[in-house]
């Protein structure tokens, strides 16, 4: 099943900081939640989810994109910061940023040229994952994402480009 289904009543763990057109998933199956978007924009919403981590695979291994979606850069387990430098991809694909952390912190992306940032909290016994969606002008082209995080953080990313999400209306399901 397609880890873009809806469900109700879990915690945002991803906000974007600068363009409203960031979206952040777990790789859960039964999560989804919108939130609003912070500027005005003609970009897309801001869709956002987030799950329990009960079965989340280690941190040493990173995050899997689906097989619609096309490899763009990856980074090994890391800890502390560093920056992950990824390919260009097709007009019109979004750009996906799939990290998965653990340890106690929180860590910060921030992503050129789309100028898109969010954070993280990772728990020190626990892995968890959020797939990140941007879906505005310049996504397509390549760059960096920067990570900013605490040494007791470890951490992983894969980060890839794909077809934009079909969003759900809210309160359907």
């Amino acid at each position: 099943m397609p880890r873009w289904t809806r469900a109700t009543g879990l915690s945002l763990l991803c906000a974007a900081t600068v363009f409203p057109a960031a979206a952040c998933t777990t790789d859960h199956p039964d999560a989804r939640q919108a939130t609003q978007p912070r500027h005005s924009s003609s970009a897309r919403p801001a869709t956002a989810t987030s799950a329990p981590s009960t079965a989340q695979p280690s941190v040493q291994i990173p995050p899997e994109l689906d097989v619609s979606e096309t490899l763009a850069g990856r980074q090994e387990m890391t800890s502390g910061g560093a920056s992950v430098a990824f390919s260009k991809g097709r007009k019109g694909q979004t750009l996906i940023i799939a990290v998965r952390c653990q340890g106690e912190g929180k860590i910060k992306v921030s992503v050129r040229p789309v100028q898109v940032s969010f954070s993280q909290p990772c728990v020190a016994d626990e892995s968890s994952t959020n797939y990140n969606e941007v879906d505005l002008t310049g996504a397509d082209r390549g760059g960096v994402a920067s990570v900013e995080a605490p040494s007791a953080v470890h951490w992983s990313m894969t980060i890839g480009h794909g077809a934009p999400v079909q969003e759900e209306p809210l309160g359907q399901g």
